[in-house]
């Protein structure tokens, strides 16, 4: 269910009365069945603000939990997905964590998509819900379940210490740039750690830049030396931190 682009609805939906979509949701749920349409159309069209408005709501005037009533309600996938849009941004995102490392094995591309993907603020707000909802560390968990360099990116974005200014130094991107090469095309084997520090700590607009400059060093895009370099989760979280910088440039994710 974790995805960059699940941060609930931009902007609010024209019109809101929470009064009506308490009683909507209370109608859904009356009687044999539910109303599965009449709670998508509620809750999929409002932002997150409008949907934590209806959860206060509804708890108000019935007396009882929105999320244990819907939860007694629905099953399987659509459950997972409803009780997914009541969540807040940092809420929803320390439950995909948590999900992506319980059990046998790690959905690492869960992993990559939450912790490559948020501002620091983000990532300090992910963490203590972390701690306070499952009353353990997201780093040791991430420790625990994860290896090698692919870990080391992850506690690296963990510490949400990136830089997060608009400064763009031009000596220090042809040195990032020049440092990247040399890492990787220029050598045999890869030093990740290279790719990690500059990937993973310097801001928006020094990368872009970096990206520039390195293409004029090697004559390939940064995103084909990644996939020439490296594989599997470890070439992924380096894609992706890639692909959001040239992202929100654009103005395809909103930070």
């Amino acid at each position: 269910m974790a995805a960059i682009g699940n941060r609930g609805t931009v902007t609010e939906a024209a019109g809101f009365k929470v009064e009506e979509d308490v009683n909507r949701l209370r109608g859904a749920m009356k009687g044999a069945g539910t109303d599965e349409a009449a709670v998508i159309e509620v809750l999929a069209r409002r932002s997150i603000a409008q949907r934590q408005r209806i959860k206060e709501a509804y708890k108000q005037t019935v007396g009882k939990d929105l999320t244990d009533d819907l939860q007694g309600e629905l099953t399987g996938n659509f459950e997972n997905v409803v009780l997914g849009l009541l969540m807040t941004a940092p809420v929803y995102d320390a439950y995909e964590l948590r999900n992506a490392m319980k059990g046998a094995g790690t959905e690492e591309a869960a992993l990559i998509d939450i912790l490559a993907s948020r501002t620091n603020a983000e990532i300090r707000a992910i963490t203590a819900v972390y701690i306070k909802d499952y009353e353990k560390n997201l780093e040791e968990d991430i420790d625990g379940d994860t290896s090698g360099m692919f870990q080391r990116v992850l506690v690296s974005l963990l510490t949400a210490g990136r830089d997060e200014s608009n400064t763009v130094d031009e000596a220090q991107a042809v040195k990032d740039a020049k440092d990247i090469y040399e890492a990787g095309e220029a050598r045999w084997g890869t030093d990740e750690v290279k790719f990690l520090t500059v990937l993973c700590v310097r801001n928006r607009n020094h990368l872009l830049q970096v990206f520039k400059e390195y293409q004029k060093i090697s004559g390939r895009d940064i995103e084909d030396s990644i996939k020439r370099e490296m594989s599997g989760s470890l070439e992924n979280v380096f894609l992706l931190s890639c692909l959001i910088q040239h992202s929100l440039q654009s103005g395809y994710i909103n930070p």
